[in-house]
Formats: C-alpha cells, structure tokens, sequence
C-alpha cells in the first residue's frame, strides 16, 4: 500500500501520531520525529549502493506504510537504547537496524519498483530522501 499524501495521515496508521514516544531515560529525546531520524541519522548510518536491483530504496520512503512503521519501529528502539553506553548500539544494530534494514533494503520488500535516479545512490554516499508533506511527522518534542 502507498500513501496517498492527500489523505489522512490517521488512516495510514491510526496508532502512530496517537501514541507517545517514550523518552529516554535522561527523559528527553534526540530526534523529534521519525523522519528527522531518517534524514538526519539512519540514511547517513546505511551508506549502501542501492541500485533498484540488488537493493531497493525509496527517496519519498513515507509513502509507504509499511516502512513508516519499520522505520518507526527503529526511530523508537534507538531513542530507547541509545542511553545504554554499553551495549545499547550493538543491541540496536543486531535486533533493530539490521534486521529491518534488510527488510526495507530487500528488492522484494516496501520499496521493490523504486528505481528511478532520484531512488539510487553509489555505495558511500547517503541513502536518497525527499521531505514528506510538511506536518506529516511532527515534531513530538514540541509540548501541544
């Protein structure tokens, strides 16, 4: 399924905007939104060739529901992990990233058919994006 931008977020996935993130336990968090989190973190962290081939990617990766979910998924499992200077990063990579990456990445997965130049990148450079429809992830940061 693709999100239709004229819709209602809500209908996508009614529980997303609905439930609180929760914070950290220094009781703040890093990123304010899942797609500040793509932008700004995850696609910097996942430099892969992502030829439309062997490796599918969406630039306009929020049309899907499916990985507004998976990517939610991370967003919130990072934020909760991050603090563990441990562990809390490996953790994050080995049951989080990795396996949802490679779900998202996978050329049968969400993105399989985004193969135009704006949907690829050489290996090294960040993962494509383009900005969602503004107000489309708030900023949950911001007291309502």
């Amino acid at each position: 399924m693709t999100y239709d931008a004229d819709a209602d977020w809500a209908a996508v996935d009614g529980q997303l905007l609905g439930t609180p993130v929760t914070p950290g336990l220094d009781g703040a968090l890093h990123f304010g939104s899942v797609d500040e989190f793509v932008r700004d973190y995850l696609r910097h962290v996942y430099k892969r060739r992502v030829d439309g081939r062997s490796r599918c990617w969406a630039a306009e990766w929020w049309r899907s529901e499916e990985a507004v979910v998976r990517l939610e998924a991370l967003w919130r499992s990072w934020e909760a992990l991050r603090l563990d200077a441990a562990t809390g990063m490996s953790e994050w990579f080995r049951d989080h990233a990795d396996y949802h990456m490679g779900v998202l990445l996978d050329p049968d997965g969400p993105f399989a058919g985004a193969t135009g130049d704006a949907d690829t990148c050489r290996r090294g450079d960040p993962l494509p994006y383009a900005a969602p429809p503004e107000a489309m992830f708030p900023d949950v940061r911001v007291a309502t």
